[in-house]
């Protein structure tokens, strides 16, 4: 049976964002994101000083402390980014253990809630840290890769992202990503908020959440969300005139153009 997977609510395109380090720039950016309705991931570092500015290309930057960070993420997710930044692929054994258990576990007080995703420091790894991330049961982690495409990640502990906010092709990708018709198409934008002070081009945000929000056919998510659908629906069994979801997520797909909602753990037959 041919089918067409779709996103929450039939929606055939996806949206989100992905950015580091839980700076006083992320105040301005969430804002941002709030106001046009799309959700991003804040990866953040619980074990470094908030207390302290430095000034890198002539922008003014301090991290956010707990309280200042709660109203600023609330309706986002929070995600891990080690606990002090090094390059974890430095790191001995212990060490490196360490700095994601610590992070993670340090984060899910502060916030109440699961969290179950990372972004590298740095962007570097090897298989040492792959390794890391899966035993210590992360959903995803995202690598500074762009591959300027709408393509899903083969897998999600190396998770390349569409572009960098920063990056020349994004207004064209933008246009882009209107009109593909390609199946599940993920549009994934990372960066540091403090880049738009350092590069003044705060503009750039704003230009490409007015060619990208409000559209009825993509879901806005954060890196979670996408993560957990993407291997919900992989489960997914298509017959030659049935489905069968054996996940506890409900699925969307489209048949012959029509919509249908395979409910949680549910066999849903179709056809004639």
């Amino acid at each position: 049976m041919l089918c067409q997977k779709l996103y929450p609510e039939g929606k055939p395109k996806a949206l989100t964002f992905s950015y580091d380090d839980g700076v006083i720039q992320d105040v301005r950016l969430s804002e941002l994101f709030n106001r046009y309705g799309v959700k991003a991931t804040f990866n953040l570092n619980s074990g470094l000083d908030s207390g302290s500015w430095w000034e890198r290309e002539g922008a003014k930057i301090r991290r956010l402390s707990l309280e200042e960070m709660r109203p600023v993420y609330a309706g986002h997710e929070i995600a891990v980014h080690s606990s002090t930044h090094p390059h974890l692929e430095e790191l001995d054994e212990r060490r490196l253990y360490a700095e994601l258990y610590d992070d993670r576990k340090t984060l899910a007080a502060r916030f109440g809630c699961a969290v179950e995703g990372m972004a590298l420091p740095f962007g570097s790894w090897n298989e040492a840290v792959r390794s890391a991330i899966e035993k210590l049961g992360f959903r995803y982690c995202r690598t500074t890769v762009s591959h300027h495409s709408f393509a899903l990640p083969e897998d999600l502990l190396t998770w390349g992202a569409t572009c960098h906010h920063k990056d020349p092709l994004l207004p064209a990708l933008a246009g882009q990503f209107r009109e593909t018709e390609q199946e599940l198409a993920l549009f994934y934008v990372w960066g540091h908020s403090f880049e738009f002070d350092m590069q003044q081009n705060w503009q750039v945000m704003e230009d490409f959440l007015q060619k990208t929000a409000g559209c009825s056919d993509t879901w806005y998510a954060t890196n979670g969300e996408v993560a957990a659908y993407l291997t919900a629906i992989r489960r997914l069994i298509v017959g030659e005139d049935f489905f069968i979801n054996p996940t506890g997520t409900d699925l969307w797909v489209r048949v012959s153009g029509e919509t249908l909602r395979i409910p949680a753990g549910a066999w849903v037959s179709c056809g004639a």
